[in-house]
């Protein structure tokens, strides 16, 4: 069922799991099916993720109609959320489409003017009844694995500041996580999240799991994250099992096949995934 996630990011920030938010890039059915039949295989929460580039060959539109008809053959909560959006219009395009979350990405301002355009969104998106997130700490963007800028072990003083001018739903910081596969052994600051912890309650996100100990991971939803995203490691799964698929089926160029053995492989990624988060039975 389609809902909002702000109640249950509250509930699980304060009971010590997180909500699985998969990129599903720009809408693949195939992906958004096998997170669906997973989590309610596991009655577990789900966030379907839309990060805008990858919706260039479908549209944002598709994702949006995709998800709600996936989210209403399930009984556990499933919500639709943009991730990274890079300005107030964005926000506003997937506010008027219909996702029941959105991401304000004002990471790599000044402190006070991504709190600006943090409250912008926030204002409208109240109207909607959506919550929003926020960053602080623009993530490591990676190139192959190979960091290409090194901006975002976020000070905790500066986190202090953000949310004394903006009060954003949910909040990513960053502390070393980044978006791609980690080269070697990722330099996680757990630290900087329990600082952090000491003068807020809001739900924190952690972007960039993909590639994370798990124990890195634990640690973290202990520390009050609330929601950890994955991206990569499900569009590289998805890929490896399509083909994998067309290596054992005999498909007889009926795609369908294909897809149904993909997505099928997918769910028990996305699993993993679940129990991982310690959201498995929470619904």
């Amino acid at each position: 069922m389609l809902t909002n996630n702000l109640d249950l990011l509250r509930q699980a920030s304060q009971e010590g799991f997180a909500i699985p938010a998969i990129n599903t890039q720009g809408g693949n059915y195939d992906i958004i099916r096998a997170c669906c039949k997973a989590a309610e295989e596991l009655r577990s929460p789900m966030i379907l993720a839309h990060y805008v580039s990858t919706g260039a060959y479908s549209g944002n539109d598709w994702f949006v109609e995709t998800s709600r008809w996936c989210a209403g053959k399930v009984t556990v909560p499933v919500s639709i959320h943009l991730d990274h959006g890079d300005g107030f219009p964005i926000c506003m395009e997937a506010l008027r489409l219909g996702f029941t979350s959105v991401m304000i990405d004002g990471s790599a301002l000044p402190i006070d003017e991504n709190a600006a355009v943090t409250n912008e969104v926030i204002r409208t998106a109240r109207c909607f009844g959506v919550p929003v997130e926020a960053e602080i700490g623009e993530l490591l963007r990676l190139d192959n694995g190979v960091p290409m800028e090194y901006k975002n072990i976020v000070d905790p003083e500066d986190v202090q500041k953000f949310l004394s001018l903006c009060q954003p739903d949910s909040l990513a910081i960053g502390i070393g996580n980044a978006h791609g596969y980690y080269q070697g052994k990722p330099d996680i600051h757990l630290e900087v999240l329990e600082q952090v912890r000491r003068f807020t309650r809001i739900p924190l996100v952690l972007h960039g799991c993909t590639g994370m100990e798990e124990s890195i991971v634990r640690e973290a939803i202990r520390l009050g994250v609330a929601k950890v995203n994955f991206g990569t490691e499900i569009r590289y799964k998805y890929v490896q099992h399509y083909q994998e698929g067309l290596e054992r089926l005999n498909h007889q160029g009926h795609s369908w096949k294909l897809s149904q053995y993909a997505s099928d492989a997918l769910v028990e990624d996305v699993k993993k995934i679940i129990e991982l988060s310690g959201s498995a039975h929470k619904v």
